[in-house]
């Protein structure tokens, strides 16, 4: 137990100050409490996209032989296809606006940070995010880049828009106007010309992309961040895509929606080869199939589950309530409340696990397929579903549910040192706090 206390001591010797330094950087500080702003959103919009694709795959499903349980499975699917629509519209207009409730956190934060009207500029954050992120087509916005897909833009500009307030502040550049000026006027007229000068500087950006390339600025940024596909096939490209998508999330960035064409793809065409020797009654050979795409995001980017079981044991109360709130999405591969909640967005302390149990989960996997301790996957299985249902459906083979959840063990494993430094600074804050 000394030996164990000890290391932890070192390990936090050497993380703790650049942790506090980077934490104490106003901007890193403004996206980290922005980020929370979408929280409860995150959480909210998590299990309605959990209920709208309910843990069965409909095409293994046989009304002839199903128990009851499964055929209340497949009446739950039936419900969810035919109201999809209904069913998703809470998440795509609470998880699915991440970015627009994003920007206006992030600036709502900075701004607080430097003692300026924190509400006003985290509207003209907003304003000027919709403005660059989606496109008026016929009266209708599109919404594709006012969710995950936008996050990064939004820390842009809900950091650069309160600089750009801020300069007017600085140099005081306003209207000076009668003392029988009420307040609230005076407000009013002097937020005209920062809220200008944005719209023109970034719509005039947005609008000069469109022009050259015929792409908006988020949609141009997206693809300058897709990692090429020429390397997926082999374990080595794979995981280093896998671990540039870990790095992305690290800064806030939605790694996962950007790795996702090349690693499902690759995964799929695989599946759908073992799939075609096991009906022939050959060996499967094909390791990269989708089951190791599932693995990828095992609990999430980071494969976080292990982390969340930690933390609904943590001595900080804060971290127990979102370990618990956590638990059920993690369980179907949904982290984002523990990845902007805790945050795992620009903690250095824990970017590490976050980086190295997928890359170990991974290989873990890769070896145990091509040795045969466990079955390769053949079946396409549902998105969202649970870890363990997940792992018998694509395989159909029962010990793929006993190495899925070894990984959890192994992950709690990882994370337990890098976790057990994070909450002792945060026992300490608090403390010196009282």
């Amino acid at each position: 137990m000394k030996k164990s206390s000890s290391s932890i001591d070192k390990l936090n010797n050497v993380l703790s100050p650049l942790a506090s330094k980077i934490g104490n950087q106003r901007h890193l500080k403004a996206i980290s409490s922005g980020m929370m702003f979408g929280l409860p959103f995150i959480v909210i919009g998590s299990f309605f996209l959990i209920f709208a694709n309910p843990p069965i795959n409909i095409e293994q499903y046989n009304p002839d032989t199903a128990n009851i349980f499964m055929k209340f499975m497949a009446s739950w699917k039936d419900f969810a296809v035919a109201n999809y629509s209904a069913i998703t519209a809470p998440y795509n207009l609470t998880m699915g606006i991440i970015g627009l409730i994003s920007v206006f956190g992030i600036a709502y934060s900075l701004a607080n940070e430097y003692k300026m009207n924190p509400s006003m500029n985290g509207m003209v954050a907003t304003v000027v995010y919709l403005m660059v992120c989606t496109l008026v087509v016929e009266g209708k916005i599109e919404l594709n880049y006012l969710g995950t897909n936008g996050l990064f833009v939004a820390i842009l500009i809900g950091l650069l828009v309160v600089e750009v307030c801020r300069i007017f502040e600085v140099k005081n550049i306003k209207l000076t106007l009668p003392e029988s000026v009420p307040p609230m006027v005076a407000t009013f007229i002097n937020t005209l010309f920062p809220l200008l000068a944005n719209i023109i500087l970034f719509y005039g950006m947005n609008l000069i992309f469109l022009a050259t390339t015929k792409q908006i600025f988020p949609e141009a940024v997206m693809q300058v961040l897709t990692p090429a596909t020429d390397i997926a096939g082999s374990l080595g490209g794979f995981l280093l895509i896998v671990t540039l998508g870990n790095i992305l999330w690290l800064f806030g960035i939605n790694g996962s929606s950007i790795i996702f064409p090349i690693v499902f793809t690759l995964g799929m065409a695989q599946t759908g080869l073992n799939a075609e020797q096991m009906t022939s009654g050959e060996t499967m050979t094909h390791l990269m199939n989708l089951q190791m795409f599932r693995i990828s995001v095992l609990g999430g980017a980071g494969g976080t589950l292990g982390l969340v079981l930690l933390m609904m044991r943590s001595k900080v109360p804060e971290y127990r309530t979102i370990g618990k709130l956590s638990l059920i999405p993690g369980i179907c591969s949904i982290n984002e409340p523990v990845i902007f909640g805790l945050p795992i967005v620009f903690n250095p302390i824990l970017a590490i696990p976050f980086l190295v149990t997928p890359i170990v989960s991974l290989l873990l996997t890769y070896f145990a397929q091509k040795i045969g301790l466990i079955g390769l996957g053949f079946i396409a299985a549902p998105s969202f579903t649970p870890f363990f249902a997940q792992a018998y459906l694509s395989s159909m083979d029962w010990r793929n549910i006993l190495f899925t959840c070894g990984l959890i063990v192994l992950s709690i494993f990882i994370y337990y040192p890098f976790f057990k430094v994070m909450e002792k600074n945060r026992t300490q804050l608090v403390a010196q706090d009282l």
